[in-house]
């Protein structure tokens, strides 16, 4: 029972483990508990022992807890394997050190204190035997060792002293703690015994009606020396969909393979089973493609050879289940895990795979592959404004298209949304990547009709190619995803390959959104006013606002880099409603004609009550409605018309006027022109410069606008004049004002009003 010796019958090495096996749960405990005694004592002794030997006593303690706790952790596991007595003896080691460590105090610590304190330490010491012989009863040797040690040494010491009575009250003590340590002990390792055989009689019985319970066997099947059925019993012949008359002595695995019995192509299962036959071995829970008269099944079949009383095979028994339904679920359910449900294409788990086996493919022959992340373009806008269901038949109409598109080894999948993907396995170079994606870009724009709608997406395509731009997985598609979103940035319908500077470019992206997310509470933006003037009089007749972001982590940043990433962050709302608030601040100190113009995102112009805003500036800076003019492009009408159209025309109600800028460069429609009042169409300045080239689309479509707007009562603006000969051509078109460099560049608010205030003395507005 205490371990101190070896008896030579039964496995003793399992019985100590059993013991010992509880331990290591309870390290942390036992080293807490003692830690704690050490604190008290150290109180108790700290001014009546000398420091250095105080100090020099806890260390050595707490190093041999620290050993103790080791010896304790490296018991895991030996309920399994057993406790050798190597083990065993390591273990009492540990407990002697630590009982050695606690009986220094009663030699050395005793005698300088009171007799008070003397109890006081005993006390401890006594605590810690009540509990080791509590805690740790399955291993009864800790309690003798360390109550033999200490509890003798505390009566000595006691004895020494002159108090006779306590030193036998602590021989009492400890002699009751070791008998109940001792008697607890058995108690554990009784009831650890009979859980043991419990479950050792429960994997008996586990093994035996495995077949039955587990597997669900329903019916029996013998087989002859020849693998023939025989006995065959009216179960199995019912899951066969034949008579059992029929069965006796046909091949078994003929019954299986069907009609494939003939061409010899069998199914890798029923090549399984017939290797298992000619081995003659066990075999346990073998699912099988069984091609019966009432149709394709699968059977789980378990089975052993019978030999008789000679030794001599004498055939085949076993059990089998039909488990069709389940192997049709688990199909489906692997279906479900590896494809989209609603494209049919892999999806991105599967895409993922088909990766990474096509970057080990190019590692082991030296070759290339390439991944392709295909975005649709304007898929948003069609999805919003004609329902979900719309927009998933496009998807699928897409996925169709992709797959015409594959050819070879090349796969592709749905990643999610509107977005695909492309794995192209082996690769000759990056020109037949791009002739691929200009194909794919293509196909994908040409017009889908889905429920008598005729609808227009395009395709943005960013690639990457393995190992050259990714040696895994996750670089690769990283990577083809910062291709992707370079080809999103330049307007859509466009390919790009990954370059090494798209890191930067992200990175740069990344930090400038951080800092746009603090630039209105740091104040760094900042108006600019450009003038447009009277083309025939060349009078200022208005200005531009024009947004300008002087940073203090980047310096200026160019609208152009920051614009699209407000848009996308959503923090074009907050930005411009500083920006409506601003212009009307200074514009209300101008000359009463003199207007001010705005420009609106589409992300402002969609937040409900955006006409509030405008309203809110106007009252709050004392600017007429009149004298704001609010600039939006084109591509307001895509995402949300008919949202788009109500805000405009509680703008148009308030009496401000609306101008469409960069008109021609978007989506054009003329439904919009004719529905809402525009004060004015500008002309974008791309359609100036070629015009000033004599570009004869330019001109043809300047004059086509000019006349528009006139038939329409509309003024029209020429963007972009940058000389005299410039202005004179958009003059002799017929443009009501003019824009650019050669009037007036883009000014602070000081120096439009300093422009404003010499114009006025010099009677030229």
């Amino acid at each position: 029972m205490v371990g101190l010796t070896q008896p030579e019958e039964g496995d003793w090495s399992a019985v100590r483990g059993l013991q010992y096996a509880r331990l290591r749960d309870l390290t942390v405990m036992r080293v807490v508990m003692h830690a704690i005694a050490a604190i008290i004592t150290i109180g108790i002794y700290l001014t009546k022992v000398p420091t250095a030997l105080l100090t020099a006593w806890m260390a050595g303690l707490l190093i041999a807890l620290w050993v103790g706790a080791k010896v304790d952790r490296s018991l895991a596991g030996c309920e399994k394997h057993g406790l050798t007595a190597y083990e065993f003896y390591r273990h009492a080691a540990s407990v002697f050190l630590i009982s050695v460590l606690w009986a220094i105090p009663l030699l050395l610590f005793a005698p300088h204190g009171s007799q008070a304190d003397h109890l006081a330490l005993w006390t401890l010491i006594a605590m810690l035997m009540a509990g080791s012989a509590a805690a740790m009863a399955s291993a009864p040797i800790i309690t003798i060792i360390f109550g033999v040690l200490t509890g003798c040494t505390a009566a000595f010491t006691f004895a020494v002293s002159g108090d006779w009575i306590i030193a036998l009250v602590v021989l009492n003590f400890v002699a009751i703690s070791i008998y109940g340590a001792v008697n607890a002990g058995k108690t554990y390792l009784a009831a650890r015994l009979a859980e043991e055989g419990v479950a050792q009689k429960s994997e008996v019985v586990s093994l035996l009606l495995r077949e039955y319970e587990d597997n669900e066997a329903d019916w029996l099947w013998e087989l002859d020396t020849s693998r023939r059925i025989r006995a065959a019993s009216r179960h199995f012949a019912f899951a066969t969909g034949r008579a059992a008359s029929e069965l006796e002595g046909e091949l078994f695995t003929k019954l299986l393979a069907g009609d494939s019995w003939e061409s010899g192509e069998f199914a890798p299962s029923l090549h399984q089973l017939s290797e298992k036959f000619k081995l003659k071995e066990h075999f346990s829970n073998l699912v099988v493609k069984a091609d019966l008269p009432k149709g394709r099944r699968w059977w789980k079949l378990s089975g052993a050879p019978m030999i008789d009383d000679d030794g001599r095979f004498t055939g085949y028994r076993g059990v089998g289940s039909d488990v069709t339904v389940q192997r049709e679920s688990d199909e489906k359910i692997a279906y479900m895990a590896r494809y989209d449900t609603l494209t049919g294409l892999p999806n991105r788990l599967q895409l993922t795979e088909c990766l990474g086996e096509a970057l080990h493919y190019s590692e082991q022959w030296r070759s290339r592959c390439a991944f392709l992340m295909v975005d649709l373009d304007r898929f948003k806008s069609i999805n919003d404004s004609l329902g979900h269901q719309i927009g998933d038949q496009l998807l699928a109409q897409v996925s169709d298209r992709l797959r015409d598109l594959m050819a070879g080894n090349d796969s592709c999948g749905r990643l999610g949304g509107d977005e695909f993907a492309v794995v192209m396995r082996d690769m000759r170079d990056r020109a037949q990547v791009e002739a691929f994606a200009n194909r794919l870009i293509l196909s994908l724009s040409e017009p889908y009709t889905v429920n008598q709608h005729k609808l227009f997406v395009g395709a943005s395509v960013g690639s990457a190619i393995g190992p050259g731009d990714g040696a895994t997985v996750e670089t690769l598609m990283r990577n083809a995803d910062l291709a992707l979103y370079r080809a999103k940035a330049t307007g859509g319908a466009a390919h790009r390959t990954y370059v090494p500077s798209l890191h930067a470019d992200a990175e740069e992206r990344r930090q400038l959104e951080v800092s746009l997310r603090h630039a209105l509470e740091r104040k760094e933006f900042r108006l600019n006013f450009q003038p447009v003037v009277h083309a025939m009089r060349e009078n200022v007749v208005s200005f531009e606002a024009l947004l300008r972001w002087h940073s203090a982590d980047h310096g200026v940043v160019s609208p152009a880099k920051f614009i699209p990433l407000a848009e996308e962050t959503r923090l074009i709302v907050p930005i411009g409603n500083w920006v409506l608030y601003e212009a009307c601040r200074e514009a209300v100190n101008w000359p009463s004609q003199m207007r001010v113009a705005v420009n609106v995102s589409g992300e402002q112009l969609l937040v409900p009550d955006f006409s509030r805003n405008v309203a809110d500036a106007l009252i709050a800076t004392g600017l007429p409605p009149e004298r704001l003019e609010i600039e939006v492009t084109e591509s307001i009408f895509l995402r949300d018309p008919a949202m788009a159209r109500q805000s405009l025309q509680e703008i148009l109600a308030l009496g401000c006027s609306i101008a469409l800028d960069d008109f021609g460069t978007g989506y054009s429609s003329l439904g919009y022109i004719r529905n809402l009042s525009f004060s004015t169409i500008k002309i974008d300045r791309s359609f100036v410069q070629g015009a000033a080239q004599n570009n004869p689309e330019s001109l043809a479509i300047i004059r086509a606008v000019v006349a528009m707007a006139q038939s329409l009562g509309m003024n029209t603006t020429a963007e972009g004049v940058e000389n005299a000969d410039e202005a004179a051509m958009v003059r002799e078109l017929g443009c009501s004002k003019i824009q650019g460099y050669h009037f007036g560049r883009p000014m602070e608010a000081e120096d439009a009003a300093r422009l404003l205030s010499r114009l006025k003395h010099s009677t030229v507005i």
